[in-house]
């Protein structure tokens, strides 16, 4: 394509089912003695669809995933010269930045360029940026494990938009949350990885 590499993702269909059915029967049989645990295989053929004006290669994955019978299908169209399960894992990677760049738009305003000035519009994407870089090294560090893959709004809707009690001593400010809330144990859990990490870094 005009000496493009491409990795695009075609709707499944029963034309390319059936170009797949040997490798879905050997996933059938390969987990005919375990059917709990996740297993995947990969393949490729020669594909032409009616608009197309000449055949491309075709790259799948069959997997089935952790406790079913049922199996899950992904087929990407390429040219690009990499081996089955490489090609997969990119277009995987993609969709990951896709869903990295949501993220900063919905939770850290990313598309907020409001001036008239490219200057300032570009230095507030950098505070933007700033941002999210520290929420990332907060969410990686400190948060506990249950809340590292949850996205900006969510965990600041659990951790900081809640009712809570700042009573300060002459060493401590502690704070005392309601008896109901739901996510104090994370709150607590978060608070003390910070200070262990205060700690290590002293």
């Amino acid at each position: 394509m005009n000496g493009c590499s491409y990795d695009i993702r075609l709707k499944q269909n029963s034309s390319l089912m059936a170009l797949a059915s040997d490798k879905d029967e050997e996933l059938y049989k390969a987990t005919r003695e375990d059917k709990i645990s996740y297993a995947a295989t990969y393949g490729e053929f020669l594909y032409q669809a009616g608009s197309w004006d000449y055949p491309g290669r075709v790259v799948f994955k069959i997997e089935k995933p952790y406790g079913q019978l049922t199996h899950m299908y992904t087929f990407i169209v390429t040219n690009m010269d990499m081996e089955p399960y490489q090609v997969i894992q990119f277009y995987y990677g993609r969709g990951k930045m896709e869903n990295f760049i949501k993220e900063g738009k919905s939770g850290i305003d990313f598309a907020a360029v409001s001036s008239h000035s490219k200057v300032v519009n570009a230095n507030r994407m950098r505070l933007h940026m700033l941002a999210y870089n520290l929420f990332n090294w907060f969410r990686r560090l400190v948060l506990p494990a249950n809340m590292r893959k949850q996205q900006v709004d969510t965990i600041r809707l659990k951790l900081i938009k809640i009712a809570a009690r700042a009573v300060r001593s002459a060493r401590y400010i502690t704070f005392k949350l309601c008896s109901s809330c739901p996510y104090k144990q994370e709150f607590y859990r978060t608070m003390e990885n910070i200070h262990q990490l205060t700690v290590q870094l002293e």
